[in-house]
């Protein structure tokens, strides 16, 4: 990818990547960084437009939203067993950030942290950026109709905790 499509590529999808990584995260700085090394990723790789740029897009970030994800439970693990406090840990963990435009209330933010990484992120792409299931089926390397089932438990699985939550508060 080139200089010049790089930066379009920034304009049009900075914002809609940076909610997708967030939705990921469930951490606005750790987002940031997402994004930024998502749009390296891109700049240093060979895009070939045989797929949509979007859809690639999100790719990477998803990839990279996963690595960071290991590598946050690994310095977790490894605070753990130097026998951190527990305070340390919690700072980690949770989203300390206040986010400039806060779209996300504390209700869905518990209720998506009840789902796996890959499910919140489909759940995202399906209902916030509106894609087809073939568009998604580029980005997490599966079936249109096996995307469409675990998106249908996982909205089953997000309307239960909806649902307990509200009964409960």
């Amino acid at each position: 990818m080139e200089a010049i499509e790089l930066e379009n590529a920034i304009e049009l999808y900075g914002r809609p990547i940076l909610r997708y990584c967030h939705s990921i995260l469930c951490n606005y700085h750790d987002a940031q960084d997402a994004v930024q090394t998502t749009f390296i990723k891109a700049y240093g790789a060979d895009y070939t437009g045989n797929t949509p740029l979007g859809p690639w897009l999100y790719r990477i970030a998803y990839h990279t939203c996963l690595d960071m994800m290991r590598k946050r439970r690994r310095f977790l693990r490894l605070l753990k067993s130097t026998a951190e406090t527990d305070e340390r840990d919690d700072r980690y963990q949770s989203d300390s950030y206040p986010l400039e435009e806060p779209y996300m209330g504390d209700d869905i933010k518990t209720a998506l942290l009840t789902l796996s990484i890959s499910d919140r992120a489909l759940v995202f792409n399906r209902v916030i950026d509106e894609m087809e299931y073939n568009e998604l089926a580029s980005i997490y390397n599966a079936s249109p109709a096996a995307l469409r089932k675990r998106y249908e438990r996982a909205k089953k699985k997000l309307a239960k905790q909806l649902e307990g939550g509200t009964q409960n508060g």
